[in-house]
């Protein structure tokens, strides 16, 4: 157990009176730097400091993991002021969250933990078989890091865990980005991945994020309900094949892979040869704006488009800018779609809403001289459940249209 574990001599933090204390009360997890008494000695916790939270009239709430460095402050993880979080404490959270994915999957190939939804507040985690790869994304986690290993450990028996440090969150949160080997040893190839009758290959030291997307294992079998045999498919923004090999299962004559990094390509090209698809794929590395234009130059055309881009907007600054993109992707793309074709857009950016993402969809569409049917909107998978409180963990939009 780490110091700022125990129970006792806890630092107490207090709402400001115009702060939602009902909010928090139903369930909201986060408190915002504006919403705290930032006294000197609450300014002096460290990150990751476990402190007892009250109102205006020092009602306990809860307890929370501090940051004073970052912009939520606070973040909610017990209703219990005095829980204790050590091993049992994080294990009894992990056997709630793998009891949920083993009754989903047959096979142990998931995100385990998608954090504050499964009470674990800026904690990521994906299970690859024996592996899984932490993202402490938090102060918190980091501080206590530790404990969640043993647990995830005593809990799923796997036998290696890797710490993954990249990404914007633990910026935001003054955590470096150094990635370490926690238990066992880091693979050393690529871990096959099977969904949707295709395999896909992870690269859990060198590949983006933990290796895999798992976020998009239901929309991946939309898009294939969607192919007819001998259709052409045409996957933007692939990164390791994910809609294109989906397709390519469901009967594709053709997949043409788009994105910009080789090395993606390379993996999704591997989970093609290892699918038994090999020469129905055709990867095409470049910027994907760039190569949607030589497409419609070279009068190509697809029974199946589906653009599945990095976060546009990932805050409320860059909504304005992250739709104009999504707007101009699928102009681009719309023109590439067949006469009774089929495009699926996909949004991962918490900050465009659904409604947001979903017309800038159908302005582009228009502006790309075409008109369409929307067939069905796809989110995360039920391994990324959503906090009702929490926009944020809502964060995978995906709309599928058929065009005239």
């Amino acid at each position: 157990m780490t110091a700022s574990s125990s129970a006792t001599d806890r630092a107490r933090v207090k709402l400001k009176p115009k702060a939602n204390a009902r909010a928090l009360r139903h369930g909201f997890p986060w408190v915002y730097a504006n919403e705290l008494v930032t006294d000197r000695r609450t300014r002096k916790l460290a990150a990751g400091t476990l402190a007892v939270l009250e109102d205006e009239a020092m009602t306990p709430l809860g307890l929370v993991a501090m940051n004073p460095d970052s912009k939520i402050i606070a973040r909610m993880l017990d209703r219990n002021p005095e829980a204790v979080v050590d091993t049992n404490w994080f294990a009894t959270r992990l056997q709630r969250a793998l009891e949920l994915r083993t009754q989903l999957y047959s096979t142990p190939f998931y995100r385990l933990v998608h954090a504050e939804a499964d009470g674990l507040p800026g904690i990521v985690i994906d299970r690859f078989g024996n592996t899984c790869v932490v993202q402490p994304n938090a102060a918190w986690a980091e501080a206590h890091l530790e404990a969640l290993t043993q647990a995830l450990v005593q809990v799923t028996g796997v036998t290696t865990v890797l710490k993954n440090a990249t990404g914007r969150a633990r910026t935001l949160e003054g955590l470096d980005g150094e990635n370490a080997t926690l238990v066992g040893s880091a693979p050393q190839a690529p871990v096959p991945v099977g969904m949707n009758g295709a395999t896909y290959m992870a690269d859990l030291t060198g590949g983006q994020k933990t290796g895999l997307f798992y976020d998009q294992r239901e929309n991946h079998a939309f898009a294939a309900r969607l192919v007819k045999p001998g259709a052409k498919v045409l996957d933007v923004f692939s990164h390791v094949g994910g809609f294109g090999l989906a397709m390519l299962a469901g009967g594709a004559a053709q997949a043409t892979c788009v994105d910009g990094s080789g090395a993606a390509l390379e993996l999704a090209g591997q989970g093609a040869a290892a699918s038994d698809m090999a020469e129905r794929f055709v990867p095409r590395q470049g910027d994907a704006f760039d190569v949607l234009a030589q497409l419609a130059q070279e009068g190509a055309r697809f029974d199946v488009v589906i653009c599945d881009p990095p976060a546009f907007a990932p805050s409320k600054s860059a909504l304005e800018a992250g739709l104009r993109a999504y707007e101009g992707v699928a102009k681009l793309a719309a023109p590439l779609v067949a006469p009774g074709g089929y495009l699926g857009l996909c949004s991962c950016s918490h900050a465009a809403d659904l409604s947001k993402f979903r017309n800038a969809s159908a302005r582009g569409i228009g502006r790309g001289g075409r008109r369409g049917q929307l067939l069905h909107t796809g989110f995360a998978g039920p391994d990324h459940p959503q906090l009702p409180q929490l926009a944020e963990s809502g964060y995978l939009k995906a709309v599928f249209f058929r065009l005239d």
